[in-house]
């Protein structure tokens, strides 16, 4: 926690790692402020830019209790689950809760990172923070980069205000989602400003725009899946881009989840320069009774397989960072699925992650999304 309070590091930092002391003087002018002070005017550092990057997260173990405890506050938020009458408290209270722990707590254990004891998008969420920060400083301004999760920890409340103390008066959230959701992007925005809700001294807060259409990010999945095709012992007949589904019933309220979605597919399949029949959109991770955004991932792999095809890759361009959806729903299930009806070859695409295509990406939003901050020596 002392930490926490510090003065920020020199340039751009990791706060998570080793601390460095902060130069006499710097591009920001902290130092100059700070010596006009009064000379009983407390301590308070200012003039830094932090940048929060932000992904859905994770239980803290791959177990029921921690499974439970994670899934109780994901499905407490009514931009997850818009319906939030008695009879939708008394199922999840009463059956999902109950038994939906100890099963999605067998499949965290399928992909749960050993060696670090956390879950694989915990590790990836924070190499890409780390990776960042070291691009960040070339700018050669003062800016601290951190990373917190939607659910669970580190919490988005804990590190806007570490970044506050640390004398970030200026913060760019960026959300890891590519595709605008309200159960995703929106849901991040509403935590960061409750937070902002509680300061006296609130830090400019700034959001970056979803990029679903960036030129960088079309160009660097596409690049993606065409190195790690060519890594494979098998051409893929069929190519998937499964996206997370969300009720058909958001997006005929206004959400621009599908539309976004579609046109980076689209995007894509001209990149690749792939057919309709060659390449398709489909929907994962339904939940519930009701209607979700079609055609459904499962559904799809399972006619491609019983139709004749052998060879099938699936991509997941919504995703900014392997989870359990890739890793274990995709990677896992819906191979068991294909090779269950008949297919004979699968491969699951890796997301971006903290590659040197991800760290692209994510580099080219921040810069971009800064600009008007980063300012010129005087």
């Amino acid at each position: 926690m002392n930490d926490e309070l510090s003065p920020p590091l020199g340039a751009a930092s990791n706060p998570h790692a080793g601390r460095a002391d902060v130069p006499a003087d710097d591009a920001s002018g902290a130092a100059s402020v700070a010596s006009a002070k009064p000379a009983d005017h407390p301590a308070i550092a200012n003039g830094y830019i932090g940048v929060l990057i932000v992904n859905l997260g994770t239980p803290a173990a791959p177990d029921a209790k921690s499974v439970r405890r994670y899934l109780t506050e994901f499905l407490n938020d009514p931009r997850v689950i818009e319906e939030s009458g008695i009879v939708w408290q008394f199922i999840r209270d009463g059956f999902i809760l109950r038994s939906r722990p100890r099963r999605r707590a067998r499949d965290y254990a399928k992909i749960w990172n050993r060696d670090a004891d956390e879950s694989p998008l915990m590790t990836i969420t924070r190499s890409q923070c780390e990776r960042l920060a070291v691009r960040l400083e070339q700018i050669g301004r003062p800016i601290v980069a951190d990373w917190a999760m939607r659910y669970g920890e580190p919490s988005i409340g804990n590190r806007l205000r570490a970044l506050l103390a640390r004398g970030c008066d200026r913060i760019l959230l960026v959300p890891l989602y590519p595709q605008y959701a309200a159960a995703t992007t929106a849901t991040a925005c509403d935590e960061a400003f409750r937070t902002l809700l509680r300061m006296r001294w609130q830090p400019t807060l700034r959001v970056a725009a979803p990029y679903y259409d960036d030129p960088i990010y079309i160009d660097s999945v596409a690049r993606s899946l065409e190195a790690e095709c060519g890594k494979l012992a098998f051409s893929p007949d069929v190519i998937l881009a499964s996206f997370h589904g969300i009720p058909k019933d958001y997006f005929l309220k206004g959400d621009p989840y599908y539309c976004q979605c579609a046109k980076t597919f689209r995007l894509l399949r001209e990149r690749l320069r792939l057919d309709e029949s060659k390449f398709m959109m489909t929907f994962q991770s339904r939940f519930g009774r009701a209607e979700w955004l079609q055609p459904y991932t499962d559904a799809t792999v399972k006619r491609l397989a019983k139709s004749g095809v052998k060879n099938l890759v699936v991509i997941t361009p919504g995703f900014s960072a392997d989870c359990l959806e890739t890793l274990e729903e995709i990677g896992v299930e819906n191979a068991e699925i294909f090779h269950r009806n008949g297919g004979t070859n699968f491969a699951a695409i890796p997301c971006l992650n903290d590659s040197d295509l991800g760290m692209d990406v994510i580099e080219t939003i921040v810069r971009r999304e800064l600009g008007g901050w980063i300012r010129d020596p005087d």
